[in-house]
């Protein structure tokens, strides 16, 4: 995802640029891809997969998205007066929200994320968005791979502080 998913919550506009983007990145990618692996047929498996790819990059980083709420969520049941409460606040959910580089807790918070999402990924794709496109399941596994490593959401990791 060329955005992290609170962004377009923050500034809803940006999805008239993120949708036709997100598209175009996970069809080179996947372009790329078949390429390098000499594929026969690239256009038909394209044609046949690129719209189930779309949407399953958008629930992984929604998923993951989810995962980075959790410290948020964890926080509201901890108590601010206790030293865990305190350590949580300054540590994860502070920092995941406004600048995950600011602890190594948020970075590893944060990366955890985008591994989640990740993973979700290479699942979606291996498991439905290629399925019909690719029978075979090496060169499956190897697009979904692929796909996973070069459009996880790295940019989970963009500080929110920039835009305020």
């Amino acid at each position: 995802m060329i955005f992290p998913l609170w962004l377009l919550w923050i500034f809803p506009v940006t999805w008239i640029v993120v949708l036709p983007a997100n598209l175009l990145i996970d069809l080179l990618v996947l372009s790329l891809t078949m390429r390098c692996l000499k594929l026969d047929g690239r256009k038909e498996i394209a044609k046949k997969a690129v719209l189930k790819i779309w949407v399953s990059g958008f629930v992984s980083d929604f998923i993951g998205t989810v995962v980075m709420v959790c410290a948020v969520l964890i926080d509201s049941f901890l108590d601010y007066q206790s030293p865990l409460g305190a350590w949580w606040y300054e540590n994860i959910t502070n920092a995941v929200a406004l600048d995950p580089f600011e602890t190594l807790p948020a970075f590893l918070w944060t990366a955890a994320c985008i591994l989640i999402s990740g993973i979700c990924i290479y699942q979606l794709n291996f498991r439905l968005a290629l399925k019909k496109a690719v029978p075979d399941t090496a060169i499956r596994k190897k697009l979904a791979l692929s796909l996973a490593v070069f459009t996880a959401p790295y940019l989970f990791l963009l500080p929110t502080a920039w835009f305020f």
